[in-house]
Order: C-alpha cells, then structure tokens, then sequence
C-alpha cells in the first residue's frame, strides 16, 4: 500500500529495542515504502535484539548510540554526513524513567529522576534536531512518540505524563522555529501496545484491557499501524503537517 512513498529518501531510526518495538515497526514500514534506514542500538548488551531488525530491512548503517553517552550521537551524525551528504528524516522513539520513580506518585519523584526522565526522554530530541537541521538544507521531517498520558492523567503513567507533555510543546516549539527552513516536527501518540518499554508501566495488563474494550474500534493497535502513520507523516503527502500530535489508538484519546 506503500510502495514507493518514500523512494529514495533516507532517514535515522533512533530507539528499536527488538523486532516488536514501535521504532521497528516504523523501521519496517519506511522501509517497505523505498526508505534507505540507519539504525541505532542503546547499549551493546541490546545489541544481539536489534540486529535481527537491521538484516531485514539490509540497513546499511548501524551504530550505537546511547542518548546519555557523549559523543555516540554526534558520531552516527557524522557517519550519515559522510556517508549519505544529507538526511531527509529522523525517528526518535527513545524514553525512560527509572523503575522507582516511574512507580511511585508524582509528588515523590527524585530530583535526579526527574532530571534523567527528562534528558533522555526529551533533550534528546532537542539534541538530535541540533545534529539533523545541517543535514536537512532543503527540508526534512523529524518525528517523535508521545502518550495520551501527556495529555490527560492515566492512572499509574505517573511522571511520564509532565514528561510526555515537555516532549509535545517540545515538538511544537521545534516546528516553529523550523519551519522556515521547511523541517516539519511531528508527534505520533499511539495507544498502548504490548512492547517491552509498556510492559514497565505498574498495572500495565490494566491499560490495555481499558484500551481493548472502551476504545470507538475496540480493537488495540499494532506497530505497523504506528509504522504506517509514521510514513505517512514523513512523506511529501504530509508536506504541509507540523507541529502536530497525532493519535493512533483506535479512537481511545476521545473518551472522557
């Protein structure tokens, strides 16, 4: 159904955890679409779960990159200026909160938690546009993931929820100052799926059961409906789209 959409356009995968991750189901879905991927894995441990990924799709560049160790970024940023001159869009699927205060009641998050939800949860996207903008000179198309947490509370979600909306306005900030150089900012926020970095949420079986019997479709999202609105958000069809949070949750985000 995507065949050929993104022919010829080469974009950054940052956050495949595994072959069931959100970020690989968009690795997928660009790729079946023409896309020519790079991606990156987090930690060397992490790594044996992502190459699976990358055979698949014959990705031609595949390097680490931890948000919070200096220099891996700007490495495989280099590494995509040499190698490819340039970069039409980048995914960044990357958070965490430690498991203490991802648990615990907003007003008992640490400072530190707080501060390391925070980097790299959402500088990290700050900090990938930085290194992508000198890439993108006649446009491009950087794309994030968000909750319906950011935007209303859900029970248990926690800190993620502030977290989540710092990474909304985050995006919609980048997409005005961005936009006169014609890179587009978007945000996809999927309902939940059961991914490893869900599976983390306390009482997480809960979320899903809500989502698969309230939802207007009463049915859960995969990751290749994520990956399918991930294409279509950085192809030209969306060339006039930014700044905006896109739901893919079955209906679930227009409830109460």
């Amino acid at each position: 159904m995507l065949e050929g959409l993104l022919k010829g356009k080469r974009g950054l995968i940052v956050g495949v955890a595994n072959e069931h991750s959100i970020a690989a189901g968009c690795a997928q879905a660009m790729s079946a679409a023409g896309a020519e991927l790079a991606i990156t894995y987090a930690q060397e441990k992490t790594r044996r779960f992502v190459e699976p990924v990358v055979a698949q799709l014959n990705a031609p560049i595949f390097m680490p990159m931890d948000v919070e160790v200096d220099g891996q970024m700007e490495a495989v940023f280099e590494t995509i200026a040499r190698e490819w001159n340039g970069l039409d869009f980048v995914v960044h699927s990357v958070a965490y909160c430690n498991r203490e205060d991802l648990h615990g009641p907003v007003s008992e998050c640490s400072k530190a938690g707080f501060a390391q939800a925070m980097d790299i949860s959402v500088h990290s996207l700050i900090r990938m546009t930085r290194l992508a903008v000198p890439l993108m000179p006649k446009g491009g198309s950087i794309l994030t993931m968000s909750y319906y947490g950011a935007e209303k509370v859900v029970d248990h979600y926690n800190i993620m929820g502030p977290v989540k909306s710092a990474l909304e306005s985050t995006v919609r900030y980048l997409a005005a100052e961005l936009g006169p150089k014609q890179i587009r900012v978007n945000a996809i926020s999927p309902g939940p799926l059961e991914t490893r970095a869900g599976s983390g949420i306390d009482h997480f079986d809960e979320l899903i059961d809500a989502a698969r019997q309230q939802a207007p479709q009463r049915s859960l999202v995969s990751i290749d409906d994520v990956g399918q609105m991930a294409v279509g958000l950085v192809s030209d069809m969306s060339r006039k789209v930014t700044g905006n949070t896109s739901y893919v949750d079955a209906g679930y985000h227009v409830l109460a």
